[in-house]
C-alpha cells in the first residue's frame, strides 16, 4: 500500500498538472496587466493610471536624492542578475561535484536555465507585440536617474524582471532554502527598474510573472523530481534496518547449534 502511494506521489501526471497551472496562471496574469497594443498602429503611451502614479512617485524619490544614488541604483540592478546567476552555477557544481549528471540539483539547475531562457524569449516577443513606449519617454517631466532606452526599445514587460524572477523561482524550488536569498534578490532586482526611471510598476510585475511560471513550469514538469530536489540516499534505509529483528543476521565464525 505505501510503494502504491508513493508511485502516485511521484506520478508524473502531477508535474505536468503543476507545470500546466503554472503557465496558466502566468498567462493570465500577464493577460491582465497588458496595457493593449495589438493590432493598433503606432506605440502605446501610458500617461494615466495607478501605474503611471507609481511611476511617478518612486521614480521621483530617486531622481530627488543625491547623484551617487542613481549610479548606486543602476549597478545594483545588474547586480541582482549577476548574483542569481552565480547561484545557480553553485548549485549546478554542486549537484556535479555530488551524485554527477543524476544529481537532482544538477538537473534541476538546468531546468531553471531553460526555463529562463523561454521566459526571456517570450518576454522579447511580447515587447514586438505590445509597444509600450518607455515611461521615461511617455510622461511628461519624468527624471529618470538612468539613461533612457533609445526609441524602439519598448517597456512591456521588463526583461530584467523576466530574468530575475525566473531564476529565483527556479532556484528556489531545487534547493527550497534558497528561497530566504533568491526572491527578495528578484523583488529588489524588480523594483529597482522602477526607481531608475525606465519601466512602470505594470512592467516589472509582468514580467515578474512570466518568468516565475516559465521556471516553475520547467522545473514542475520533470518526472524524476523528487520532494524538494534532494540526491538520492545510497545503502539501506533506516526504516528497512530496523525491521530486521536483532540476532537474525549471519552467525559469527565457528559458532553454530549445540545439540
Amino acid at each position: 500500500m505505501s510503494r502504491e502511494r508513493g508511485k502516485r506521489r511521484h506520478s508524473p501526471l502531477r508535474g505536468l498538472y503543476g507545470a500546466t497551472a503554472a503557465l496558466a496562471l502566468g498567462a493570465t496574469a500577464v493577460w491582465g496587466l497588458w496595457p493593449g497594443g495589438l493590432g493598433r498602429e503606432g506605440p502605446i503611451r501610458v500617461t494615466s493610471g495607478v501605474s503611471a502614479s507609481g511611476y511617478r512617485e518612486l521614480s521621483g524619490m530617486a531622481s530627488d536624492g543625491p547623484g551617487w544614488l542613481g549610479v548606486l541604483f543602476e549597478v545594483a540592478t545588474e547586480g541582482t542578475l549577476v548574483a542569481l546567476g552565480l547561484l545557480l552555477l553553485w548549485v549546478a557544481w554542486s549537484g556535479l561535484r555530488g551524485a554527477g549528471v543524476r544529481d537532482p540539483r544538477l538537473v534541476g539547475a538546468v531546468l531553471t536555465g531553460v526555463g529562463t531562457v523561454v521566459a526571456y524569449a517570450t518576454s522579447e516577443l511580447l515587447k514586438l507585440v505590445v509597444d509600450e513606449e518607455r515611461p521615461c519617454r511617455a510622461l511628461a517631466g519624468a527624471h529618470p536617474v538612468a539613461e533612457c532606452p533609445p526609441p524602439g526599445d519598448w517597456s512591456f514587460p521588463s526583461n530584467h524582471a523576466t530574468l530575475a524572477a525566473a531564476l529565483a523561482v527556479g532556484l528556489a524550488l531545487v534547493v527550497p532554502r534558497l528561497a530566504a536569498v533568491t526572491l527578495p534578490l528578484a523583488g529588489a532586482g524588480a523594483l529597482l527598474r522602477v526607481l531608475v526611471g525606465v519601466h512602470y510598476p505594470h512592467d516589472v510585475l509582468a514580467g515578474a510573472l512570466l518568468g516565475a511560471a516559465c521556471a516553475a513550469a520547467a522545473v514542475l514538469a520533470w518526472p524524476r523530481r523528487r520532494g524538494p530536489f534532494r540526491p538520492a540516499v545510497t545503502g539501506t534505509p533506516p526504516a528497512a534496518s530496523a525491521c530486521v529483528p536483532p540476532g537474525s543476521g549471519p552467525a559469527p565464525h565457528g559458532g553454530g547449534t549445540r545439540g
